[in-house]
């Protein structure tokens, strides 16, 4: 019984180190994170229902976990032997297309809910200085978060300068 547990709880710390390695080291991950900081800044700014938060919530989610399935099929399929290259390139398309096409979803729905209230969202904006100031700080201090060298030469190499391979 008490092993069961620790195997369970086991589980979310190897969730967590996956989440964790795609925000060391996916950069498309660190983007979506900063995406969805603005996005519930908005939702807040606008005065949006708690059910249209929490479908904004649900979407960010979902482009988020397809973010960590698309790092995962990359990472799987990463530097396979020549008879497989053309299908492990075929997959890591297809993984990126999932991401893309639940971004879109994603988009839709923000313009749905954000489109009428763009001028409660400007109003909110422009009210006092420090709200366009914090967004051009943010855009920066994002920038410089999501566009930064790992510490790592190559991804998914381990500390000990091993790879995965």
């Amino acid at each position: 019984m008490r092993s069961d547990l620790a195997r369970f709880a086991r589980g979310f710390v190897y969730a967590w180190n996956g989440i964790y390695a795609a925000i060391k080291e996916e950069r498309n991950f660190r983007f979506h994170l900063c995406a969805a900081l603005y996005a519930f800044v908005a939702a807040y700014w606008a005065g949006l229902s708690a059910v249209e938060t929490a479908l904004i919530a649900l979407c960010v989610a979902a482009v988020m976990a397809m973010e960590l399935m698309n790092s995962a099929v990359e990472r799987a399929v990463d530097k396979p032997d020549t008879t497989h290259w053309w299908t492990a390139g075929a997959a890591k398309d297809m993984a990126a297309g999932a991401v893309l096409v639940m971004a879109i979803g994603t988009i839709i729905v923000a313009a749905c809910l954000f489109g009428p209230r763009l001028g409660v969202l400007w109003g909110v904006f422009t009210a006092h200085w420090t709200r366009p100031a914090w967004f051009f700080l943010t855009l920066i201090l994002f920038y410089k978060f999501i566009f930064r060298s790992s510490n790592s030469t190559q991804k998914g190499e381990q500390p000990n300068g091993k790879t995965d391979s």
